[in-house]
């Protein structure tokens, strides 16, 4: 018997608008180590994942596994404390399952944020970056498979994945409050392995200033349905050093918790202007 993918989403779409029934403006998604930032929000409504029908469950240390609805600067959002990953063994369409969800839940912008490790060498750690493009060549696309055309075209354009104005204003916020802000290209690549010396020194060749293991598929998913989308990363580690390079998943949870506060000013001030 073949799964229908629109019934399962709409199956548990069902099931959410049951626990949370007001219509939602904006998605947000927490990398690895930025679940605090869920203390920002006005919460009104937590669902664990496993409680979730369909709904993949996060298996990463630094990742809590729950859906949060709730108010973020006047705005109705749901935010995801945790994500799913490749290489987890979730396939790609496990992977942005709960993007689709959110699209179907009212959502019309994505605010993705993720743990990098910094390949552009004028970066550092702490570091936070606008994603302005990114490379999936390394990743499987999340719409390989038959189309759901109810859900977007067969062929997508990706011209602009990460939307221009958000970019524009989050400039504007990070300048208003003094912070530095980087901006360059993430690749994308499938982990759970940090990433050789040579691999390194490929994806700077390629243009990359960051490197990481998530938010592609779920932006390739997300323009395929015509949501916008606004993406970040936190320089967590730098991969392009000669001396010591051994890299802990500690470390990287550290560095993100660090940088949390900015992010959070960022992610606030945007959705209040949406």
């Amino acid at each position: 018997m073949t799964i229908d993918p629109m019934q399962q989403i709409r199956e548990t779409v069902s099931f959410l608008k049951q626990q949370y029934p007001h219509q939602l403006e904006a998605g947000i998604v927490l990398g690895s180590g930025l679940g605090n930032f869920a203390n920002a929000i006005s919460i009104e409504k937590e669902v664990a994942y496993g409680d979730i029908p369909h709904f993949p469950v996060s298996t990463v240390q630094g990742h809590t596994g729950r859906l949060i609805f709730g108010t973020l600067s006047g705005k109705k959002v749901v935010a995801m404390a945790g994500r799913f990953h490749f290489y987890e063994g979730y396939t790609p369409q496990e992977v942005v399952f709960p993007i689709r969800v959110m699209k179907l839940l009212g959502i019309h912008t994505l605010f993705l944020s993720n743990a990098a490790g910094g390949v552009n060498p004028s970066f550092k750690v702490g570091d936070i970056m606008i994603i302005t493009d990114h490379v999936s060549f390394f990743t499987p696309n999340p719409l390989i498979g038959k189309n759901i055309e109810e859900l977007g075209p067969r062929f997508p354009d990706m011209s602009e994945p990460y939307k221009k104005d958000l970019i524009q204003k989050a400039r504007q916020v990070a300048q208003q409050h003094s912070f530095d802000i980087k901006e360059g290209v993430y690749v994308a690549v499938t982990g759970p392995t940090f990433e050789t010396r040579a691999e390194y020194k490929l994806i700077h060749a390629l243009g990359g200033d960051v490197v990481g293991m998530s938010t592609v598929q779920e932006c390739i998913v997300a323009n395929h349905m015509g949501i916008r989308v606004f993406a970040m990363s936190v320089i967590t580690d730098m991969g392009i050093r000669e001396e010591e390079n051994v890299i802990t998943h500690e470390e990287v949870l550290q560095a993100a918790k660090e940088a949390e506060p900015k992010l959070a000013i960022l992610f606030k001030e945007l959705v209040g202007s949406i």
